[in-house]
This record gives structure tokens, C-alpha cells and sequence, in this order.
């Protein structure tokens, strides 16, 4: 069985025409907030095998964060966690380094729309546009070990962070 959290990146500067969209950091608030999150879920005995993180700055200072809370010794980027990124990359990727493993726990931090679009897939095996995580916020779901986590998904956790702290 493999836990997966999709976890949605802090909040992040503005977009404005200074600065392109994948180069935004974090704010001071997001930081802050982030931090909170990540020492919750050290307190909750959470803990994740490799944090897989899309390429934008916002998103990596994200999954940065969760590691310095010591969720993880492991941290990888993920291109397919980018916005418009493919789920079926990421089955290949769970099918090929988690797959044949009893329990394996893993989080994704990536970016909305797509974060609730992958767990709405992996749950109903179609996408519904009902499934929405606030930034900052975690979708948990458990995936048994079958062929396909497609459609085979079970919702374990969806939370804001204002419910966690």
C-alpha cells in the first residue's frame, strides 16, 4: 500500500509582469505558514519516503520546508509536477520505484488545478472538477498495490491549513 499526500505549495509573491510565473518565491507569510505545516505533521508521526516537487520556485521552497521539518532525508524535482503535468508520468514513475514495496509514503508538491485533478483520478478514475486544495493545503490518499492506481485511490485526508492549525 502506498500513502501519497499532494500537497499544494505555500503562498507565493503575485503574479505581475516583473517577474515570470515559475521564478515566484514563496512570501514571508507562506514561509511561515508552510513551516507551521510541516511541524503539524511531524507532530502527527508523518513521515514521507522522498518528496517529489514540481520545478517552480514556489513549489521546491515548499517541499524545502517540509524537509527541514524532517518529514523526509529525501527531496526530488519532478517536472511533471509542473502545471499541466501528466499523472500517467508519475504512475510510470510510482509503477517503477514504489510498486513492488509493502508500505511506501511519498509526497507530491505541485500546484492547482492539477493537484486536485490527479487525486480526482486516482479516486473516480475521471476527472470531476470537485476536488480543490487551498495553498498549503494536503490531499492524502492510499493506493493499494495494483497494476494501476487509476480509479483505485481512497481519500484519506483533505484539509486546508487554517484546520491544521
Amino acid at each position: 500500500m502506498t500513502q501519497i499526500y499532494l500537497i499544494r505549495h505555500g503562498i507565493a509573491v503575485e503574479r505581475n509582469e516583473d517577474i515570470k510565473d515559475e521564478t515566484r518565491p514563496l512570501t514571508d507569510k507562506g514561509r511561515q505558514k508552510t513551516t507551521e505545516i510541516g511541524q503539524k505533521l511531524g507532530e502527527m508521526g508523518v513521515k514521507f519516503d522522498i518528496i517529489l516537487s514540481s520545478p517552480l520556485v514556489r513549489a521546491w521552497e515548499t517541499a524545502e520546508i517540509l524537509q527541514k521539518a524532517k518529514l523526509s532525508e529525501k527531496i526530488s524535482e519532478f517536472a511533471p509536477l509542473a502545471p499541466g503535468g501528466s499523472l500517467q508520468a508519475w504512475v510510470n514513475w510510482w509503477l517503477n520505484s514504489c510498486y513492488n514495496k509493502d508500505e511506501h509514503s511519498l509526497a507530491l508538491v505541485g500546484h492547482q488545478p492539477d493537484l486536485g485533478e490527479w487525486a480526482e483520478l486516482l479516486i473516480w478514475g475521471s476527472s470531476r472538477d470537485k476536488i480543490t486544495v487551498k495553498k498549503a493545503g494536503i490531499i492524502g490518499l492510499t493506493l493499494p498495490q495494483t497494476v494501476t492506481p487509476i480509479g483505485q485511490g481512497e481519500l484519506f485526508l483533505l484539509t486546508s491549513p487554517k484546520w491544521l492549525l
